[in-house]
């Protein structure tokens, strides 16, 4: 199995500076996973433990020059530390910053640009005699390279990376209805508050765009209400009178009715969710799933400038519910 590519302007700006440090908060090891035509980031795929998170990236919007073979269709897949992805990746951006600027942007006269090239091999550790897999990055000038070399566990087997990605098929089923949380901010702040008061947290979602949060004690009771939000899917009108309501009463009506969904999550699995502020989303959408499976959240980005989805990127989280039969 082969893989080569080079990185682009865009690619590195996108790993280093937004979705590695996000990626990192989500959990320290996760799968990498190259196909032809897109790149995934997965937590927590083939377990239940903890949260799930899927990054996606259109070849384009990383590398150029992608090159890939192997003889599972051409799909190859390995489990990596991100920590040391990014600091490898930091390391020589900045090396190869300063080298380059020591020669006034060039350094042997050439003309020719540096290019971050990142492929798979396979080296001889120091006092080993078994050759290892690893990703490694290199940035190539006329006469010079620096290498960064990250391990990776063996390349997962067919049968693996088939029930890798029937995973991943499952995990993009959609909630029947999805609310925009415009200002993450204010979740924030809210979940700031209460990582202090309790470990689990209440979520509703309704069908009028309203999204309820409530953690609880014995002795105290915090609670946080968003409303009238942009409904994706289904929704329906809001009944006349329940301005007058308090959240608790509007949120019990609403599961009567049957408009809402109502689950239980961990705050600790909340509040790592909301880390993924550090990839600079522009919104996102929360949905429960049918039954109530999970919580689902997906981060919306907008090609700059405009109020546009960037479709070449995506990035969403599943956060198991613990007491699915609360819906």
């Amino acid at each position: 199995m082969k893989f080569r590519a080079f990185l682009t302007d865009n690619g590195v700006n996108l790993l280093d500076k937004r979705f590695l440090p996000a990626l990192d908060k989500m959990g320290k090891i996760c799968y990498l996973y190259l196909t032809r035509d897109h790149v995934y980031f997965l937590h927590n795929l083939l377990n239940g433990d903890g949260i799930q998170s899927i990054a996606q990236f259109r070849i384009e919007a990383l590398f150029d020059e992608y090159r890939i073979s192997s003889q599972n269709d051409d799909r190859i897949s390995f489990t990596i530390d991100l920590s040391l992805l990014h600091r490898a990746l930091r390391s020589i951006i900045s090396i190869y910053t300063e080298f380059s600027a020591s020669h006034g942007g060039d350094p042997v006269g050439d003309s020719a640009p540096n290019r971050l090239q990142i492929k798979l091999v396979k080296k001889l550790p120091p006092h080993s005699q078994q050759p290892m897999p690893f990703l490694t990055l290199e940035a190539k000038g006329y006469r010079s390279a620096v290498i960064q070399d990250v391990p990776i566990s063996k390349p997962l087997s067919r049968s693996d990376v088939l029930e890798l990605q029937a995973a991943l098929d499952m995990a993009q089923d959609l909630p029947q209805t999805l609310i925009r949380v415009p200002d993450m901010h204010q979740l924030q702040n809210f979940v700031d508050r209460m990582k202090n008061v309790g470990d689990v947290l209440n979520v509703s979602i309704s069908k009028y765009g309203d999204l309820h949060l409530q953690v609880s004690t014995t002795l105290i009771t915090l609670g946080a209400e968003f409303r009238k939000l942009l409904v994706i899917g289904e929704q329906a009108e809001s009944p006349t009178g329940d301005q007058n309501l308090s959240a608790q009463s509007r949120t019990r009506v609403a599961l009567q009715r049957g408009d809402a969904m109502m689950v239980q999550v961990s705050v600790k699995h909340f509040f790592k969710s909301l880390q993924c502020h550090f990839a600079k989303p522009d919104c996102a959408f929360y949905g429960i799933a049918q039954q109530g499976a999970c919580l689902t959240v997906i981060f919306q980005f907008f090609i700059p400038g405009t109020h546009q989805t960037d479709k070449a990127i995506s990035l969403y989280c599943r956060l198991p519910v613990l007491d699915p039969g609360s819906s």
